[in-house]
């Protein structure tokens, strides 16, 4: 009966002590994913920056055209 009490002051229902328990679970997990975010983002980025290079985006239309062709010759 006295764990009711206690539960009855706080919005979430939870002690204080469940409190800082969730508390220190969802601090390392949201630190952990953070983590692998980031490490993510620099290997795609190494993998194959987002930003255009020195000379624009159109570094990028050979790209485009070397798969306009490769489609064009898988379907006729």
């Amino acid at each position: 009966m006295a764990d009711r009490d206690e539960r009855t002051g706080t919005l979430s229902g939870l002690t204080e002590a469940e409190a800082k328990e969730f508390h220190k679970i969802f601090m390392t997990s949201f630190v952990i994913f953070t983590l692998i975010a980031i490490a993510a983002h620099i290997l795609v980025w190494s993998w194959r920056p987002w930003l255009p290079g020195p000379n624009g985006y159109s570094e990028l239309q050979t790209g485009v055209h070397h798969a306009s062709l490769l489609a064009s010759r898988l379907i006729g």
